[in-house]
């Protein structure tokens, strides 16, 4: 063999061993953006900074996006949640129904009004399981919390048809889930409120916490205008207790320059799925969650169920790869949620999952190379 073959493969080996896939991509999103600066240098000029013109531009802007006739901008994706359910009239010792595996904010906003949240099983789509909803309902069910986990959609369709036969009313938690949809209509469309997470991680996002909720109810629209500040009608009529809830204008002024990109984001988050199944599909160890018909998937989060899930997570880091589990600890079985005297198994497919699935890049700032690099680690892992 050549002295400069030898060089090549050495080379080739080394480019492997180095090559880093992070998961943040936000020195990427962010990189670019001297007309961004631009807007926030003459935005700070304006002192227009509580309940400002950006912001009431970004709600008309993301209403539209989404679908509905009012977006209503507030300070977290848990607040989108905890103020729809107040509308709602939730009160304390109510009953909520939402997802066993559902992230700590759907739960805590539950919480937060004194409610109680009553789990339902996922299937292998990452969100409940409606079969499973009707048997959990009581007389002290007052809503039903649908969690759009990782860029599907709750099955939307079934729920509504339960929701009706009990007249229960329905928040969307669609934090992870912009611009997904079922038959063409989008997530947070289908019930009086969708509620939206814009923290940093999402895949339309701010520089802080932010949430918004949308609703095409005008009743309820000016509702939540009166809870996200304080109840006041002016500056100095108080109509109702409020909270201090407001989406800082500021966060608007960054939203405004990002949602133009919302449909490119999404689409190319579906093109870097779709190559990922490609790829790990004919991997006899993983499994490719189902890809549902007329379902729109927008991958706030890719991924997949894996054989020695545990030991492929470890191959992953240490070839350079962030990959992550969510979430490796089920919301039933947290200590905060002891109250509620759930024991293990009571939720076996969340337990499953927890388990076996695994999660890895998949934003709109990937590579080809770096693509390439994940179906070449796990491929390699398994043989």
């Amino acid at each position: 063999m050549s002295f400069f073959l030898i060089l090549k493969e050495w080379t080739i080996l080394i480019w492997h061993n180095k090559l880093k896939v992070r998961y943040s991509y936000l020195s990427q999103q962010f990189s670019n953006c001297d007309d961004l600066w631009k807007n926030l240098k003459q935005f700070v000029k304006t002192g227009d900074f509580t309940l400002g013109k950006e912001l009431f531009k970004f709600e008309k802007s993301f209403s539209k996006l989404i679908g509905t006739k009012y977006a209503v901008g507030v300070n977290s994706g848990t607040d989108a949640i905890k103020l729809s359910l107040k509308v709602i009239g939730i009160r304390p010792g109510d009953e909520v129904i939402t997802a066993a595996n559902t992230f700590v904010a759907t739960v805590g906003a539950i919480c937060e009004l004194g409610a109680i949240p009553i789990f339902v099983d996922c299937d292998d789509s990452f969100c409940m399981d409606v079969n499973l909803v009707e048997k959990k309902i009581t007389k002290k069910t007052k809503a039903i919390v649908p969690v759009h986990f990782t860029g599907y959609m709750t099955n939307m369709i079934k729920l509504n048809k339960i929701a009706k036969k009990y007249k229960i009313p329905i928040v969307e938690d669609a934090c992870q889930s912009i611009l997904a949809s079922i038959n063409n209509k989008n997530s947070g469309t289908w019930s009086d409120f969708g509620a939206f997470s814009l923290h940093p991680l999402k895949n339309i996002n701010v520089w802080s916490d932010g949430g918004i909720i949308v609703t095409s109810n005008k009743k309820h629209y000016e509702h939540l205008k009166l809870l996200r500040n304080h109840g006041l009608v002016d500056r100095d009529n108080v109509k109702i207790t409020g909270y201090n809830s407001r989406l800082d204008t500021l966060q608007a002024v960054v939203g405004n320059w990002l949602i133009p990109s919302a449909k490119k984001i999404a689409n190319k988050r579906i093109e870097n799925a779709n190559f990922f199944d490609k790829g790990l599909k004919n991997i006899e160890e993983i499994s490719i969650p189902p890809r549902l018909k007329n379902y729109k998937i927008v991958y706030h989060l890719y991924i997949v169920f894996a054989k020695k899930r545990d030991e492929l997570l470890k191959y992953c880091l240490k070839k350079g790869i962030e990959a992550k589990i969510h979430y490796p600890i089920p919301m039933y079985r947290q200590p905060a949620m002891k109250f509620l005297k759930h024991k293990m198994g009571d939720f076996p497919v969340s337990d499953r999952h927890a388990k076996s699935i695994i999660s890895f890049p998949c934003d709109q700032h990937l590579s080809k190379k770096q693509m390439n690099y994940i179906v070449k680690c796990v491929t390699d892992f398994y043989s």
